[in-house]
C-alpha cells in the first residue's frame, strides 16, 4: 500500500485535483509541497494536529515538506469560516509566534537540507514590501471578483460583511503558491478542507501565470460525531505548547473522546499500523475505554514525548486508583489569590481551569459535579482556608475526568 492509498483507508483526504497524477506524485516521493500556518497565536494547536501529521507521513514517503508561515498573511487574517473579523497583530507578535512555530513542528518533521528535508518559509518575504500597483498589474488582473465572492471561505463573512481588508486573502494565499513554485519547485499544496477555494485560485494563477500544472488536495476537517470541530474545552482551545496545556491536559482531552470518536481519531491521528487498528473495531465498553488510552497515550508521546505520556498515563491512572502522584496537575495559589486567607471554591474551579466561567462553575456545583478531598460540594459560597491548602493541598474534581490539585506555592 503506497502512502496515497493509506491516506484514504484513513479517512484523512478530502478533494483533490488529479487523483492519478497526485498519486503517482506522492507514492513516488516527487511532491514537494507545502501547507500554510497563520500565527494567530504563539502555540499550534489541535486544529493544525491534522496538518502536521500529515506532513509527516508524507516525509517518509520521501516527499520534501515546506512550512509556509504567514508573516505576511498573518497581517491580515483568515476569513475562513469566521463571522467576524480576525483582531489585528503587530509585526512583533507575529515574528514571535513564527518562531514559536518551528520548535513545536520539530517534533513531526525533520528540518535540513537533504532532498526530503523540510524547509520553513515565511510569505513576509515577498508580500510584506509589494508595490500595490504592480500586484495588482501582476496578479489582481487573473482574478474574477463574482468568482471570489461565491467562494466558500467568504461564506460565513458574507453574513455580517466582508472587508475589503479581508477579500485580498484570497489573492494572497494564491501568490504564496506561485512564489513557491516559482522559487522552491513547489508543485503541491495540502490543507483543510475548508481551504478548498483559496487552493485553486493558486493553481489557476500558476496555470495562467506559467502554463504549468500545480495541485492542490483538502484534509478532512477533525469534526466530533455532533459535526463540530475536536480542539476545544472549557477553559479553551487545546494547544501543542505544555505550557498552554499541560502534558497532562492534553492526554486527558484525548482519554475523554466520545466512543463515536476514538476509532476514528486513532485512525487519522496515530501513526499505529492500520491492520491493528482494524482489530479495534469490534471493541465495546471496557475495551473501548482501553482505545481511548490508546489514542491518548500515543498523541501525547508525538506532541510531548514519551516520558511526557508516561507521566500523564501514571498520573491518571493515580488519581481514579485513589492515590497521590507528582505527575499530578497543580493549579498552585500564592497569598496574594487569597482573601482573608482563604478562596472560595468558583474562584478555584476558574482560576485552575475546570470551568470556563464563574457561571459554569456554579452550575457544576449546584449541579452536584464537584468534590474537594472526595467530598461532594453542592454549595457555591464553599470556601477553603490557607491551612487546608498547605501541604498535599486539596485534590479538586469536576465530574469523573476532569482535576487538579490545589495548593499553596
Amino acid at each position: 500500500m503506497g502512502v496515497y492509498e493509506e491516506l484514504i483507508e484513513r479517512g484523512l483526504l478530502a478533494q483533490v485535483t488529479d487523483e492519478e497524477e497526485i498519486r503517482k506524485m506522492v507514492n513516488e516521493g516527487k511532491a514537494t509541497f507545502y501547507i500554510g500556518f497563520d500565527p494567530t497565536a504563539d502555540s499550534l494547536h489541535v486544529g493544525h494536529f491534522m496538518a502536521l501529521c500529515l506532513m509527516k507521513r508524507l516525509q517518509m514517503a520521501g516527499n520534501k515538506p515546506i512550512a509556509l508561515v504567514g508573516g505576511g498573511t498573518g497581517m491580515i487574517g483568515d476569513p475562513s469560516g469566521r463571522t467576524d473579523m480576525r483582531k489585528m497583530m503587530t509585526k512583533e507578535t507575529i515574528a514571535h509566534n513564527c518562531e514559536c512555530f518551528r520548535h513545536q513542528m520539530e517534533r513531526f518533521i525533520h528540518f535540513g537540507d537533504g532532498k526530503s528535508d523540510a524547509i520553513m518559509v515565511n510569505n513576509g518575504d515577498w508580500l510584506l514590501n509589494l508595490n500595490y500597483i504592480d500586484f495588482l498589474r501582476e496578479v489582481g488582473a487573473h482574478f474574477s471578483v463574482n468568482h471570489m465572492l461565491a467562494a466558500r471561505c467568504y461564506e460565513q463573512r458574507m453574513e455580517k460583511g466582508l472587508t475589503f481588508f479581508e477579500f485580498n486573502y484570497m489573492i494572497m494565499q494564491a501568490y504564496d503558491f506561485y512564489r513557491l513554485y516559482c522559487d522552491y519547485g513547489c508543485n503541491m499544496q495540502f490543507g483543510g478542507d475548508d481551504q478548498w477555494s483559496n487552493m485553486l485560485a493558486g493553481t489557476d494563477l500558476i496555470r495562467k501565470k506559467l502554463g504549468k500544472d500545480a495541485h492542490a488536495m483538502t484534509i478532512t476537517l477533525l469534526l466530533n460525531s455532533e459535526g463540530k470541530k475536536m480542539g476545544k474545552t472549557a477553559s479553551g482551545a487545546v494547544w501543542l505548547d505544555p505550557e498552554k496545556t499541560s502534558p497532562y491536559e492534553f492526554y486527558q482531552y484525548w482519554r475523554n473522546v466520545n466512543d463515536a470518536d476514538v476509532l476514528k481519531c486513532i485512525k487519522m491521528l496515530t501513526f499505529l499500523p492500520l491492520e491493528e487498528i482494524k482489530k479495534m473495531e469490534s471493541w465495546e465498553g471496557a475495551e473501548l475505554n482501553k482505545a481511548k488510552e490508546i489514542l491518548a497515550y500515543e498523541l501525547t508521546a508525538l506532541v510531548h514525548g514519551k516520558e511526557e505520556a508516561d507521566k500523564a498515563k501514571d498520573a491518571a491512572k493515580a488519581v481514579f486508583s485513589g492515590a497521590s502522584s507528582e505527575n499530578m496537575p497543580t493549579y498552585e495559589l500564592s497569598d496574594e489569590d487569597l482573601k482573608d486567607g482563604k478562596i472560595d471554591i468558583l474562584s478555584i474551579l476558574t482560576g485552575s481551569g475546570l470551568c470556563s466561567s464563574r457561571g459554569d462553575a456554579r452550575r457544576n456545583v449546584e449541579q452536584g459535579g464537584v468534590t474537594v478531598a472526595d467530598e461532594k460540594v453542592t454549595d457555591s459560597k464553599k470556601e477553603y482556608s490557607k491551612d487546608e491548602l498547605e501541604g498535599d493541598g486539596l485534590i479538586v474534581k469536576r465530574g469523573k475526568k476532569n482535576f487538579v490539585k490545589v495548593c499553596l506555592k
